[in-house]
């Protein structure tokens, strides 16, 4: 029995749960986990300390700049190396569900009980891969919401609907992208499920900031 879809549309429909799959399985690799292994011999856990959050900011904070440093740039490489291979292997489509699937595989890893970093950097990898037009002024929002201060929530949610309305406008107006992909619907389905992503993990480390700083003793 034929299939009633034209070739080119099946490998479309396999190519984004394919990539997908791919991205986040890219995503979940424990750079932290890994940094903080080697830096105390498997002593600290970043998890339970600082921040509690096993990504850049608490890797530098607990174990050193240098360390923090490396954290950073492997949590970037993640997001680019999973769009860049996707789009060489299913396309264009293939290289936005696998940002997209990169930032879900660092927030949620399976391999560590769903406990995983906020996505922020990953985030800038991805669009490196996908949406490079908008790195310049996605490195600036990360940056700024790196910082850790109490008004990091608001400001990653205000990046990230900057992030959607940017991504739905190039592909609206069919703006240059540099290396990546023409800007088509998919580039704005990454940024507002990417961002959805981001924000919902953001606002669930707020929430268990608050429950912990309440649920201290007063002397």
């Amino acid at each position: 029995m034929k299939s009633i879809l034209p070739a080119g549309t099946r490998r479309t429909v396999l190519a984004i749960p394919a990539g997908a799959a791919l991205g986040y399985l890219i995503g979940s690799f424990p750079s932290a986990d890994l940094a903080a292994r080697a830096a105390t011999r498997g002593r600290v856990d970043l998890r339970e300390r600082g921040s509690g959050n096993p990504g850049a900011t608490n890797a530098a904070a607990v174990l050193g700049k240098r360390w923090g440093a490396i954290v950073l740039v492997s949590d970037i490489a993640k997001g680019a190396l999973a769009g860049f291979v996707a789009r060489r292997l299913g396309g264009d489509n293939a290289a936005y569900a696998a940002a997209t699937g990169a930032i879900a595989g660092h927030i949620y890893p399976m391999w560590s009980r769903l406990r995983g970093g906020k996505g922020i950097s990953t985030s800038v990898g991805s669009c490196l891969a996908v949406f490079p037009a908008y790195v310049p002024i996605d490195a600036v929002v990360s940056a700024s919401s790196l910082v850790g201060s109490r008004k990091a929530l608001p400001t990653i949610v205000a990046s990230s609907v900057v992030w959607t309305a940017a991504a739905i406008v190039w592909w609206k107006k069919d703006l240059p992208n540099g290396w990546g992909p023409a800007p088509s619907g998919g580039l704005a389905v990454f940024a507002a499920v990417s961002s959805a992503l981001i924000v919902a993990k953001s606002w669930s480390a707020e929430r268990s900031r608050r429950r912990e700083a309440t649920d201290v003793p007063s002397r």
